[in-house]
This record gives structure tokens, C-alpha cells and sequence, in this order.
């Protein structure tokens, strides 16, 4: 906890970083979150990955 609370900007931007990764194979992979999003974004998001 301490190497948390030393370098909160680099922590902060570990954990963003690896939400957006995340959120990017979700959409490529058509995952949960993917599946919750309407139909015409879906469409337009497979088309884009």
C-alpha cells in the first residue's frame, strides 16, 4: 500500500490503461459489453475492428 500511495499517477495509469485494453478485446471479441450495446453500434464497431 505504500508504493500505491508514493506513486498514485502511475497507479492511476496502470489501472486506465488496462480498462481501455480490456474494453478493446471486448469489442473485438464481442464480448458482454459488446453485446449490451444496440444494434447499429454494434454493427458499426465490428466494422471498424
Amino acid at each position: 500500500m505504500k508504493w500505491i500511495s508514493k506513486n498514485k499517477k502511475i497507479f492511476l495509469f496502470l489501472i486506465f490503461a488496462v480498462i481501455v485494453i480490456a474494453g478493446v478485446f471486448d469489442i473485438k471479441y464481442e464480448g458482454l459489453f459488446f453485446q449490451l450495446l444496440p444494434t447499429s453500434i454494434q454493427t458499426f464497431l465490428a466494422d471498424l475492428f
